[in-house]
């Protein structure tokens, strides 16, 4: 038997067991260790990771990505709104206030709640991990810091349509954390180290900063902004190049959801190589109405591009270090993980503020799945793992309101940025029988 820590984000899932000889992860069939966070429709069944890969350019509108954006939220929220904007397949209001997503099914229109289809990227995770034959009992489900309670909920709905017994919900930032801390030797036993870690994803940043001693690490505070991330960058780009098409062809490449992704696709492939490179071509065959799209780009104009997005990127780290109340001459070390922290850009900016050359100690895509299964390892009965407490903090605040005198009162139960699990008392006292 083997416990499991499952990574799903908005473009790549990651799987990684507990086993008696420690962690691994985990490989899908076509042997690559992160699986595509996708699911296609067709007329005939139904595709999950790595075999609905072709159906964003076969059937877009019937294969569906970036499911975390839609989970546990409310149809009417703006950042909903703004994100239906760009998904080429149809989201719509449930009767509950929530999201739908509509798709061709055996050939028929069907609705489908996010729960419902994150239960089905689950469901794919947990055969990846049991296709040695041996079964997983328990789990432990990564989420962004910044999800709320709804948020929460829905995964954990998720889970329970899947048939994965959840034992906990854990920050992605203090999975990390997790991964890096309990297998250094060289914590101090009094004064802890504080360590910052800045994870930039395909949609969100999130930094948080811990302390950490031996045996213990502590989140000090968490900030984000969950609008800011690689997709980003490559919506940037794809302005770019589709103004240029329309100047050239008078065509409106919005207007056509194959030729949009095709050049999406396109733009984020050159996106990687201005990694690397200083200057690449922008090469897109059969865009729309079978003309061929053809361009230059050079990292210095990206860059010039993005300024208003990289300048995003300084907010949650200044109010991650203010809300720890720690300086950045007291920080140990500041590492960098997440798919899109390969911007060197975004890696001038982390250099500058810190003072200091961000670390990558840690792998940027395996991190996560690693920290929730070692924390998963440790909830569960079946493996002793070295004794490491993890203390976590609530990224919000919970208030209490109650009628006193005729009067709404209020009060904070808990701080933001509070250790979890805690509890308190509330003792009430009543004047006469209950109605």
């Amino acid at each position: 038997m083997s416990v499991a820590g499952v990574d799903i984000g908005s473009s790549k899932a990651c799987i990684a067991v507990a086993r008696k000889r420690g962690i691994d992860v985990l490989m899908n069939k076509t042997s690559r260790r992160e699986t595509p966070s996708l699911i296609s429709f067709t007329a005939k069944n139904r595709l999950l990771g790595t075999d609905a890969e072709g159906g964003l350019s076969i059937s877009p509108r019937n294969t569906i990505f970036q499911l975390k954006r839609l989970l546990g939220k409310n149809f009417s929220a703006p950042d909903v709104q703004e994100d239906i904007k760009r998904l080429p397949y149809e989201v719509r209001e449930a009767p509950d206030g929530g999201c739908q997503v509509v798709v061709d099914y055996l050939g028929e229109r069907t609705a489908f709640a996010p729960e419902q289809l994150m239960a089905m990227l689950l469901v794919d995770m947990k055969a990846i991990a049991e296709t040695d034959g041996s079964p997983v009992t328990d789990c432990v489900l990564s989420v962004p810091a910044f999800y709320t309670e709804p948020e929460r909920h829905a995964m954990l709905n998720a889970a329970q349509i899947a048939g994965v017994n959840c034992l906990r919900l854990l920050n992605e930032t203090t999975a990390t954390a997790l991964a890096y801390g309990i297998y250094k030797t060289d914590l101090p036993e009094g004064e802890p180290v504080n360590v910052v870690f800045v994870d930039i994803g395909e949609d969100a940043l999130q930094v948080s900063i811990v302390a950490f001693k031996k045996g213990q690490l502590r989140v000090l505070a968490h900030a984000w902004d969950r609008n800011l991330g690689g997709r980003n960058f490559d919506a940037v780009l794809f302005d770019y190049f589709a103004a240029e098409f329309q100047a050239k062809h008078k065509l409106d490449v919005h207007t056509n959801a194959r030729a949009s992704f095709r050049l999406r696709v396109a733009c984020e492939k050159l996106k990687k190589l201005l990694s690397s490179i200083p200057e690449a071509p922008m090469n897109v065959e059969c865009m729309m109405n079978d003309l061929d799209f053809r361009s230059m780009m050079s990292r210095e104009k990206f860059e010039e591009l993005a300024q208003p997005v990289l300048e995003r990127a300084k907010a949650p780290l200044a109010k991650a270090l203010a809300e720890a109340g720690v300086s950045v001459e007291s920080l140990a070390s500041v590492e960098v993980v997440g798919g899109s922290s390969r911007v060197p850009a975004l890696m001038r900016i982390l250099r500058d503020f810190f003072g200091r050359e961000p670390s990558r100690t840690l792998n940027a895509t395996e991190c996560v799945s690693r920290g929730c299964a070692l924390n998963c390892a440790m909830l569960s009965p079946i493996f002793r793992v070295r004794d490491f407490e993890v203390i976590d903090a609530f990224p919000f605040g919970i208030q209490f309101t109650w009628e006193k005198d005729g009067e709404p009162t209020t009060t904070v139960l808990f701080e933001r940025n509070g250790p979890i699990p805690s509890a308190k008392m509330l003792t009430f006292f009543r004047r006469g029988p209950w109605l």
